[in-house]
């Protein structure tokens, strides 16, 4: 091959790969939700093995003794504060409702336009939380952690992913980016050991198969 046309051919091959970055840019989210970063894997790692396992026990619970939405900030309740934080452009009112923005659901890989269509998703589920110890916490500490902003608690997530993941542990259900199921193990171990709530055997199996390979 002469060198003009090996020259040639890398021209092309360089405008082929600017093309195909520009596309993935493109194509790529357009606001990505910003929850706090979770602890690495090792120290998540560290933490899973220190948390007690224990069954689960659903008896009692009623999801209005964790009390949300409160206020955040200004006029600010918990949904419209991780709505701000988790948004791109997004525009509010003078009762900080969202009236636009766009939102990257990464659970599911979606984007949406309409405050309306996300959730607010307990990253560990309150019933979940009951189950592994929050029964025996007074109201206080149920409403600190129903409406935690500084812990990888609370997400913004399309609506129906998050009703489709209910109350269900990592053993149940894990989003369907896969991308994003160490990020999500991670967060969950760390809101777990924070607030000393129990894990059962088959989550904390599925957690550590998660942690293994991230």
């Amino acid at each position: 091959m002469s060198k003009f046309y090996a020259r040639r051919r890398l021209s092309i091959l360089g405008a082929l790969t600017a093309l195909i970055a520009s596309v993935a840019v493109l194509n790529g989210p357009t606001a990505s939700a910003a929850l706090p970063t979770p602890v690495s894997a090792a120290t998540a790692r560290t933490y899973l093995a220190s948390l007690t396992v224990a069954t689960e026990s659903r008896t009692g619970y009623d999801r209005d003794l964790f009390p949300t939405w409160i206020t955040i900030s200004g006029t600010c309740n918990t949904r419209e504060y991780i709505l701000k934080r988790d948004g791109s452009n997004v525009v509010t009112n003078s009762a900080c409702t969202a009236t636009s923005g766009s939102w990257y659901s990464p659970y599911d890989g979606a984007t949406w336009t309409a405050a309306s269509d996300l959730d607010i998703d307990h990253l560990v589920p309150l019933a979940e939380a009951w189950d592994s110890g929050a029964s025996a916490w007074t109201t206080a500490r149920r409403q600190s952690f129903a409406n935690d902003v500084t812990r990888p608690q609370l997400i913004a997530v399309t609506d129906n992913v998050n009703q489709s993941k209910s109350d269900q542990d990592p053993a149940e259900w894990m989003p369907s980016v896969t991308s994003y199921r160490c990020t999500y193990v991670r967060a969950w171990v760390q809101v777990k050991y924070y607030y000393d709530l129990s894990v059962d055997s088959a989550e904390k199996s599925a957690l550590t198969s998660y942690l293994a390979n991230c």
